[in-house]
């Protein structure tokens, strides 16, 4: 986290000025226990703390620079540039903000070692609009080889505010445009799942017409975060009227369209029919947000947590409570994928540009989706598939080039199962589109596989049941295709049924180490893992 990131340094100096401070002796205390951290991150003022950071500050500054100097070197230092390419490491921080109660979270990320001299955080830049234009004031306009991606998370539990549609101080159409060209280009991608939850989508919202989707209600935390142990819970719809961008609120305590990635994606298209810029065209990835440095750690099998001492037991992490920072309500996260052509920094940093990526949630799902006007309908059983698809069409992340002769588009869907986790159910097309009377539509086509094939999970032993498929694939053509409407599709790859991470644990807990929430869970212990591409975007214009 970019903020307090001297303060930190200062605080744990034993031999330093600032270290006796009540402020660090504050953070000191609150070691182990993030809230404690992050209720000082949303100090309302936003102000340094005068005696650890002196008067004007720049104490904190200093420190803050040295540090992130320090991450950078050792991003450096383990960025493997040999032929071999086994790994590639990017200076990255995390922007916490925090406004008026809602979570606004942005993982920043570089291409080079090129850096700002200090990272931009929240205590710089209460607006995101503020930090992608630091962001391009101080890196990619004024630095050789600079460039920074800013990936939002959690969006679930942001009260409609990530996907916000509001242009503060800017005046006029031009103005807007601009605005939307700039979070476009700083903003590329978005985090739809990690361990506070799924972003992708909710059921029921207001002002979207779709079917009920059964997989939408796939880690709910927001509803956790909300019911604070209500059992009656019903989530309230966030207020959009005059002043909303100003109305506080108690943490995640409302839900809107605009908290959740496929109504952004279909929002970014009337944003486009106005402005002639789409603000939400986002490529898709997720993630762990791990605290305890386990980067990939996402098997539901031995998920050993993800908050340090908060869920450092399997009684901590299979039970539910509000006090509990770490508890059933989390997950063991997702991973990002990237299609690129080489492991290394920059090769995959380009790759994140052009929004070629995936992301899973968790097991190591290989989604491919191409889009065409002329893809063979038999590509499937082409040895070349993927490279006929290169060549003959767009892939995840790109645009459709408008095509007058093609009665409408064909999607080559496949996905390949982690081998060493679940086997394949289905494939599934998303297509989001506003309709002939202003209305956000979106759709959920199955394009291989079988919902309904009857595979199941043992709970007693969480072994698998049923058929499934090490892959599928399958070219779809959208049969009620509208050349004169933009649309965004994108891909969906879902396994059997298999356990939660909190069956499987509750699996070896006995006598007084078993919770009751291992009997009754509080969340449904049988899930459906799945892989999501990035879109494909079609503009009429």
């Amino acid at each position: 986290h970019a903020e307090f990131l001297g303060e930190m340094a200062l605080c744990t100096d034993p031999g330093g000025a600032s270290y006796e401070a009540d402020f660090c002796t504050a953070i000191r205390e609150g070691s182990g226990r993030e809230p404690a951290l992050v209720a000082r991150i949303m100090a309302p003022f936003r102000l340094r703390d005068r005696e650890t950071c002196g008067d004007d500050g720049e104490r904190c500054g200093v420190a803050a620079a040295d540090l992130w100097r320090q991450m950078v070197e050792a991003a450096e230092r383990w960025n493997d540039t040999s032929s071999e390419c086994r790994r590639a490491t990017f200076a990255a921080y995390e922007y916490s903000s925090y406004r008026l109660g809602s979570n606004l979270h942005r993982n920043v990320i570089f291409k080079s070692a090129t850096v700002p001299r200090r990272p931009v955080s929240y205590l710089d830049a209460i607006r995101e609009w503020d930090l992608w234009r630091l962001l391009k004031a101080q890196c990619i306009d004024a630095k050789d080889d600079c460039d920074a991606l800013a990936i939002p998370h959690n969006s679930n539990i942001s009260n409609g505010r990530m996907f916000a549609v509001d242009y503060p101080g800017a005046d006029g159409t031009a103005e807007r445009a601009a605005r939307a060209r700039l979070r476009s280009t700083l903003e590329p991608l978005v985090e739809i799942m990690q361990h506070k939850g799924d972003s992708e989508c909710r059921n029921g919202m207001p002002g979207v017409l779709a079917a009920n989707d059964e997989l939408c209600a796939f880690e709910a935390f927001e509803d956790f975060a909300m019911a604070r142990g209500r059992a009656d819970f019903v989530p309230e719809p966030c207020y959009d009227g005059p002043f909303a961008d100003a109305v506080p609120h108690l943490g995640p305590d409302c839900v809107s369209p605009l908290s959740y990635v496929r109504n952004a994606l279909v929002e970014g298209l009337v944003q486009q029919s106005l402005l002639g810029v789409n603000p939400y065209k986002l490529g898709i990835i997720a993630s762990t947000d791990t605290h305890n440095g386990l980067a990939g750690a996402v098997s539901e099998r031995d998920f050993p947590g993800h908050l340090g001492s908060g869920d450092a037991l399997p009684q901590q992490r299979v039970q539910y409570s509000p006090d509990l920072p770490g508890n059933a309500s989390n997950n063991p996260g997702g991973l990002v994928g990237v299609w690129a052509e080489q492991n290394r920094r920059a090769t995959l940093f380009e790759a994140m540009r052009r929004r070629e990526v995936f992301g899973t949630s968790g097991p190591r799902i290989r989604p491919r989706f191409f889009g065409g006007w002329t893809l063979d309908a038999n590509l499937c059983e082409r040895v070349d598939a993927i490279a006929t698809a290169y060549a003959e069409g767009v892939p995840m992340g790109g645009d459709l080039p408008v095509h007058r002769g093609a009665a409408a588009p064909r999607f080559y869907a496949a996905a390949t199962a982690d081998p060493n986790g679940t086997a394949l159910q289905q494939l599934q097309i998303i297509k989001g589109w506003v309709d002939a009377q202003g209305r956000k539509r979106s759709q959920v086509f199955t394009v291989a596989g079988d919902a309904n094939n009857g595979a199941t999970v043992d709970l007693k032993t969480c072994s698998p049941r049923g058929r499934g498929n090490p892959q599928l694939c399958g070219v779809w053509q959208d049969p009620d295709f509208d050349p004169a409407r933009d649309a965004v599709y994108y891909l969906r790859a879902v396994e059997n049924p298999s356990c939660r991470y909190s069956a499987w644990q509750c699996l070896v807990l006995e006598g007084a180490d078993r919770p009751a929430a291992c009997d009754e869970p509080p969340v449904d212990p049988v899930i459906q893992e799945r892989a999501w591409s990035s879109p494909i975007w079609y503009s009429a214009q």
